[in-house]
């Protein structure tokens, strides 16, 4: 039996899920982590690498033998990193998890995925594309909608380039701050402007390799820092899988109307798309639409999705690797699972990092808790970004499952750790 030497890039929550179910794989040789978390350093080896220093990578690779490379964080995909290192490997000799530039615009550009959708015939919200020459009939569109507003940085910025108002005035300055100013950076050359789809989200995920794909669970997250879903977004507060509304009738309409039109219509343009592809959707009164794609697995749902998969993983990323993915049967856990973040006092604004956490070794043998911001210095554990740890576990019921993420977290402590109590609200 082949053994894998891995390489997962990013340091995150995501990370740390994937990693845990790479860790429990029988065909595991090594697994690298760059630069990972202090959870990761727990079950692999945590590697100093600059995710834009493409060269180090490359060479990092090839000294240790790598033959599988998980990309987590999109920004790597959209810079062009398997572009690269197609440059140096051969597919047989290094497998790589995520697209190359040119697909991974299905992400990096709200302007691409949008005519994607229009060419395709697939499910969105009606919108247009505005930059600084177009301003004005940015205004003129704006007018033809109707409250709340939802106005979108065409490029990454680091899911904060979304945002929803609902007064007229304060949208129009919105656009403006967007292509004068410096509300984004330099995300906003463009900016797209559509209307506000009325629903409950939903992320659906695919594992796709060309036109052979396999379908991973699907999940909720929690974005708005305050309870009651209020206050400023964030990277996420919460996820939760499965989602109680969706039936196998609404999961039918979403491969048939969303999903095999994407893989299709990416095919048809001749883009070989490789790796994760998140499906952001909203269920309006029974009918799914694409508010926006990830090229990679969101975060926190990847918390919950990778926890629920039973089967090995490292067999389903061969699978991947041998374009067999659709005959694949891939085990998931029927039962609930909840994820619950604890981010630093602050977070999404402004906050400190060093915060000692304790608690750790109080909390339960069942739970899992996923690292995002934290750093091990010595034998402690210090918090190291806004989002810093999950706790995530499951329960026969949706309830009993956010009960145990709660309690577990009750048990770990830092200075300022602030965590949303009613994840999962709207279905208890």
């Amino acid at each position: 039996m082949n053994k894998h030497r891995v390489l997962l890039l990013g340091s995150g929550g995501r990370e740390h899920a994937i990693a845990h179910s790479i860790n429990k794989s029988s065909k595991l040789e090594k697994l690298f982590v760059a630069p990972g978390n202090a959870g990761t350093g727990q079950i692999a080896e945590n590697v100093e690498l600059s995710l834009s220093d493409f060269s180090s990578i490359k060479h990092f690779i090839e000294q240790n033998q790598v033959n599988l490379l998980i990309i987590g964080p999109e920004q790597p995909l959209v810079d062009g990193l398997v572009d690269f290192l197609d440059q140096h490997f051969d597919e047989d000799a290094l497998c790589t998890v995520g697209p190359h530039k040119q697909a991974a615009q299905l992400e990096g550009s709200k302007d691409f995925s949008k005519q994607f959708m229009q060419r395709h015939n697939i499910p969105t919200a009606k919108y247009q594309t505005f930059t600084k020459g177009s301003i004005e009939k940015g205004f003129a569109f704006l007018e033809t909608l109707q409250a709340p507003y939802v106005i979108k940085a065409d490029g990454l910025a680091a899911g904060k380039g979304v945002i929803i108002l609902n007064n007229l005035l304060e949208a129009k300055d919105t656009l403006k701050e967007m292509l004068y100013g410096d509300l984004v950076g330099n995300a906003a050359e463009k900016v797209v402007i559509e209307e506000f789809l009325d629903g409950i989200e939903v992320s659906f995920f695919a594992l796709v390799n060309g036109n052979d794909y396999c379908l991973l669970p699907h999940a909720k997250d929690y974005k708005r820092i305050g309870e009651g879903d209020t206050g400023k977004n964030t990277g996420g507060m919460g996820s939760i899988s499965p989602v109680p509304f969706v039936d196998e009738a609404f999961e039918q309409k979403v491969k048939t109307q969303i999903i095999e039109p994407t893989i299709q219509g990416l095919a048809k343009e001749k883009i070989h798309y490789q790796g994760f592809i998140f499906f952001g959707l909203i269920n309006c009164g029974g009918q799914p639409k694409v508010i926006e794609y990830n090229a990679r697995m969101g975060d926190p749902e990847t918390q919950v999705v990778f926890s629920r998969i039973n089967s090995d993983v490292l067999e389903l990323f061969e699978h991947y690797q041998n374009k067999s993915l659709s005959a694949y049967n891939i085990e998931i856990n029927p039962q609930h699972c909840a994820s619950v973040i604890m981010v630093s006092g602050g977070y999404p604004g402004s906050y400190e990092k060093g915060k000692t956490i304790t608690g750790f070794n109080k909390t339960s043998d069942q739970s899992m808790i996923f690292h995002a911001g934290t750093k091990l210095v010595g034998n402690s554990i210090f918090t190291n970004g806004g989002r810093v740890l999950a706790a995530t576990n499951f329960g026969g019921t949706l309830k009993e499952a956010l009960a145990q993420s709660y309690q577990n977290l009750d048990a770990l402590n830092f200075d300022y750790a602030y965590y949303r109590k009613d994840i999962g609200h709207e279905f208890i």
